[in-house]
C-alpha cells in the first residue's frame, strides 16, 4: 500500500499510519526499532531498498529524510513538507515514511522526526552518504543510540577515519568496520585453531579503501606486531598475512568471492568471503545497539602506524647498489685478503716462527764465536815474528 500526502504534519502522517495498519488487519505494530535514513534523492532508491532487505531480520520503521532546501531564494522561503508512506510488501517486514523537507523546515528536521519515532524503542540514524563531521552532535543523530555512517562514500576516505576517531561517541560506528567482520572472524579462527606468535602482518588491498587500514589498525591493536600496508589493484580486500617462526598463516582473496587459507603443517582450504551488499551490512549493525569497543580502539590508532613498502624499483636499485659497493671496496682493500688468509692458518704461522727463531739464534751464536777467535789467532802470529 502507498499512500501519498502533499503540505502535510507530523500528525496527519501518524494518523495515516494507524489507519494504513488498520486496514491490513494488523493491531499492533509488530516493530523493534526506529531507522532514520538521512539521505538525498540521488541516494533514495539505494539506501531503501537496503533497509527494506534488513527488515526481514529487524522489523522497523524506517524514516527517509530527504532535505529539500531550494535553490533559488523563494524555494528556500516556501516550507512545505511532503510524505510519502509504504506498507506491506512495499515496505518488507516494517513501514517506511519518505519526508521531503522544503524550505526552511530541511533545517529542523528533528522536529518533524520526533512524533514519528516508535514509543519505547531504540533509534538507529544512518547516513548513507554526506555524513555530518560529528554525528553526535547532530540534531538528528542526537536522538539515536546508535550512528552509522560510511567513510567509503567521502571525498578522502582514509582521511575520514581520522575525523571519526576525533568525534568518535559510543554508539558511532562505520560500515567500512562491518566490511571486515569476515575477515577479522576467519583470522581469529586460524590462531585459535593453530597458537603461534606473531611477529608481523602484511595487509594487501586497494587504494583509498577505509576498510584495508581499519583490518591493518585492528591487528596492530590486537597483535602489537608492526603491520605492512600494500597496495594492490582489489578488489577491496586481497590478501592478509601472519608472519611466525613456524611460517606464514595466508587468508588469500583474489576475486572478491572465495578466500584461501593457508596454515604451516595444514592443506589450504576454502573459506566464503564474498562483498556482502549494503542490506547484509546494516543488518548486522541492527543486531546490537550498545557500543562497539573494538571499533572505538581501532579507530582512534592513526594510520600513520602502518608501514608502506618501498618502490619495488627503488628498492631493486638500492640492492644493486649496495652490491657495487661491496665489490669495489673488496677490489680497493686486498690488504684485507692477506690478513684474512692470515687468520686462518694462525697454527701453520706459530709452527714455523719456532723454528726460525733457534735457527737464527745458532747463526748469531756461531758469527760471534768466529769474531772473537780471529783476532787470538793474529795476534799469536805477531809474536811469532
Amino acid at each position: 500500500m502507498k499512500i501519498d500526502l502533499t503540505d502535510t504534519t507530523s500528525s496527519k502522517i501518524n494518523a495515516a499510519l494507524m489507519d494504513a495498519r488498520r486496514a491490513g488487519g494488523a493491531g499492533a505494530a509488530g516493530m523493534v526499532l526506529t531507522l532514520v535514513i538521512v539521505t538525498d534523492e540521488g541516494s533514495a532508491y539505494d539506501a531503501l531498498k537496503a533497509a527494506n532487505d534488513a527488515s526481514r531480520e529487524h522489523p522497523s520503521r524506517t524514516l527517509a529524510v530527504i532535505k529539500r532546501a531550494g535553490r533559488s531564494p523563494r524555494a528556500r522561503a516556501e516550507t512545505r513538507l511532503d510524505a510519502e508512506i509504504l506498507v506491506g510488501s512495499d515496505a518488507g517486514s516494517g513501514e517506511t515514511v519518505v519526508l521531503r523537507m522544503h524550505g526552511e523546515l530541511a533545517a529542523h528536521a528533528q522536529s518533524v522526526v520526533l512524533p514519528l519515532l516508535l514509543p519505547d524503542a531504540p533509534v538507529v540514524v544512518w547516513w548513507p552518504e554526506n555524513s555530518p563531521a560529528h554525528p553526535a552532535q547532530d540534531p538528528l543523530g542526537s536522538i539515536a543510540q546508535r550512528r552509522i555512517t560510511d567513510a567509503v562514500t567521502a571525498e578522502s576516505p582514509v582521511g575520514q577515519l581520522a575525523q571519526r576517531a576525533q568525534s568518535y561517541t559510543p554508539g558511532d560506528t562505520d560500515l567500512a568496520w562491518t566490511r571486515i567482520t569476515g575477515w577479522r572472524s576467519m583470522l581469529a579462527a586460524a590462531l585459535d585453531q593453530r597458537p603461534a606468535k606473531v611477529t608481523a602482518a602484511v595487509v594487501e588491498g586497494e587504494s583509498y579503501n577505509p576498510s584495508v587500514e581499519l583490518l591493518g589498525l585492528w591487528l596492530t591493536t590486537r597483535l602489537h606486531v608492526p603491520v605492512e600496508r600494500v597496495v594492490t589493484g582489489g578488489p577491496g580486500i586481497t590478501s592478509v598475512t601472519l608472519r611466525t617462526k613456524d611460517g606464514d598463516i595466508t587468508l588469500d582473496r583474489p576475486d572478491g568471492l572465495m578466500g584461501t587459507l593457508s596454515m604451516p603443517g595444514a592443506p589450504d582450504r576454502q573459506v566464503a568471503l564474498k562483498r556482502r551488499e549494503t542490506s547484509e551490512l546494516i543488518a548486522e549493525e541492527l543486531r546490537r545497539l550498545d557500543p562497539d569497543d573494538i571499533y572505538a580502539t581501532s579507530v582512534r590508532t592513526p594510520v600513520e602506524r602502518l608501514r608502506e613498502p618501498a618502490n619495488a624499483e627503488t628498492a631493486a636499485a638500492d640492492k644493486a647498489a649496495r652490491a657495487a659497493k661491496a665489490v669495489e671496496a673488496a677490489t680497493a682493500a686486498p690488504a684485507r685478503v692477506t690478513v684474512k688468509v692470515a687468520a686462518e692458518a694462525p697454527a701453520e704461522a706459530a709452527a714455523k716462527a719456532p723454528a726460525k727463531a733457534p735457527a737464527k739464534a745458532a747463526a748469531k751464536k756461531t758469527a760471534t764465536g768466529v769474531a772473537k777467535k780471529a783476532p787470538a789467532k793474529r795476534a799469536t802470529k805477531r809474536s811469532g815474528t
